[in-house]
């Protein structure tokens, strides 16, 4: 189980880089932070996110955009660019994962999921993983550093399985933008609520 485990979470970290925006140039727009937010509402879910952040559904949105036979992507909002020298626009990205029977416990998976970080992204350094519990919900959240296409990242992820599917919610952004972002990344990624 952890070998096909480790398998299916590659792909769905895939699916995140997918997502993952490298910048292109664009003029600066209005500040990111605003007390007015937007509400995505799904069946199974619903996340909420600032107006100045742009939503792209998957494209289909009952089932998402397929990545893998059990990975598919559901949608990702982007921040703004901050200047035309920007080189990523920092997002929150969310894929969910059909199980197939399989029946991991949070623990389980979420190690396997640590365990693929560090053999699939270059210089991968976990700085923090751990079990957290929110209301009745209790997810695991992972924070770790890595490169992508020579840009220094990191990144904030909660997971949650519920049904036979995990729910993977990622926050990424540059690294030495990180604590710029993260108090907007880390209340979307709050706002995130499972429907029963």
């Amino acid at each position: 189980m952890t070998m096909h485990l480790n398998k299916v979470f590659s792909i769905a970290l895939s699916a995140s880089f997918l997502y993952g925006q490298i910048a292109t140039a664009q003029p600066s727009v209005k500040p990111m932070m605003t007390s007015d937010w937007q509400t995505f509402n799904r069946n199974n879910y619903s996340v909420k996110y600032p107006v100045d952040w742009d939503l792209q559904q998957s494209d289909n949105s009952k089932s998402g955009t397929v990545v893998s036979k059990t990975v598919r992507s559901q949608f990702i909002v982007l921040s703004q660019l901050e200047s035309p020298q920007d080189r990523f626009i920092e997002n929150v990205n969310l894929v969910i994962e059909d199980l197939n029977g399989q029946n991991p416990n949070l623990d389980e998976y979420s190690r396997a999921a640590d365990s693929q970080l560090k053999l699939m992204m270059k210089n991968c350094k976990i700085l923090e993983s751990k079990k957290v519990n929110k209301g009745s919900q209790q997810h695991h959240k992972t924070i770790w550093t890595s490169e992508y296409q020579k840009i220094p990242l990191k990144f904030e992820q909660y997971r949650w399985l519920s049904d036979g599917k995990a729910y993977v919610l990622t926050f990424t952004s540059e690294q030495n933008k990180f604590a710029q972002f993260q108090q907007v990344g880390e209340k979307i990624l709050d706002t995130f609520t499972l429907k029963k």
